[in-house]
């Protein structure tokens, strides 16, 4: 539930952050709003990362380096292909996140979590697709993907031996010099208005702070590839917020869209479920 609180919370900042990078430079605004959520994580618990070991430093900067690739290769994605598009492969983690845990770590999945994996994978097509082609901004999105799939695996299996605060601020300070650096050569610029530092503020705090302070404790709870399916529900959230607060129309398609990832959700609930009850009795 705490994850899914997260997704809520991603899906529902697409609209002002969509507003606020036509207002400044995509890497400017990431470069601002991760060293923000690092100055306030580091104001709340200055002493959070004294208990880290070096082993959990370089995981945490690790980790913190796929993500921000996965934020670079998207960022720089959508410059060839059409965010609708671009939402529908980035989507394609909770695909290639089995894969590469299995190719890594060598751990299989069962039918139940195959079947959840497609379910899903059809309702980010509904609620994304309207035809695409491959080109180089959809290469570099799948890169994207690929990049998310990994940190998802990685943070599974690190998460539950560090503290979540201090682990999670690892990666997001990373991130925020690899955003810097990113954005540095053309001049970092700040906001233009009050609006734009609002969601800066905004996304920072909610949808950065605290939401991959909870995405590392979760995760040190629940598989990989579950997480990676509950993680879907961002879109569809994105969908509601879209239609309730944005011009966007509810069509068939969303609806049976936001279904299948919610049918989706359902099958790897029931199967916590299942698991906790077998342990308890």
């Amino acid at each position: 539930m705490a994850l899914v609180a997260v997704c809520a919370v991603w899906g529902s900042t697409f609209l002002i952050v969509q507003n606020a990078v036509s207002r400044m430079p995509v890497m400017d605004f990431l470069a601002v709003r991760f060293t923000v959520a690092v100055a306030v994580m580091f104001a709340l618990r200055p002493t959070c990362l004294r208990g880290m070991t070096p082993q959990g430093l370089r995981r945490g900067v690790g980790l913190g380096v796929v993500l921000g690739a996965g934020y670079i290769t998207q960022t720089y994605g959508l410059r060839f292909a059409s965010a609708t598009v671009s939402g529908f492969i980035t989507g394609m983690f909770v695909v290639l996140t089995p894969v590469i845990s299995w190719l890594i770590l060598g751990k299989k999945v069962n039918r139940n979590t195959i079947l959840a994996v497609v379910l899903a994978t059809v309702g980010l097509a509904l609620l994304s697709l309207h035809g695409w082609s491959v080109g180089t901004g959809e290469l570099l999105t799948l890169a994207c993907a690929v990049f998310f799939a990994i940190h998802i695996v990685g943070l599974g299996e690190w998460s539950s031996e560090y503290d979540p605060y201090g682990f999670a601020l690892l990666q997001i300070a990373t991130v925020a010099v690899i955003a810097l650096l990113a954005a540095s050569p053309g001049g970092i610029k700040l906001p233009p208005d009050a609006s734009t530092w609002g969601t800066v503020g905004i996304t920072a705090v909610f949808a950065t702070a605290i939401a991959f302070v909870v995405q590392t404790w979760t995760q040190s709870l629940v598989p990989a590839v579950t997480a990676a399916i509950i993680m879907t529900m961002e879109p569809v959230f994105a969908g509601i917020f879209g239609v309730f607060f944005g011009k966007n129309h509810l069509t068939v398609q969303i609806i049976f869209g936001a279904v299948c990832v919610l049918t989706a959700m359902l099958i790897v609930a029931l199967k916590s479920s299942a698991k906790t009850t077998k342990l308890e009795n």
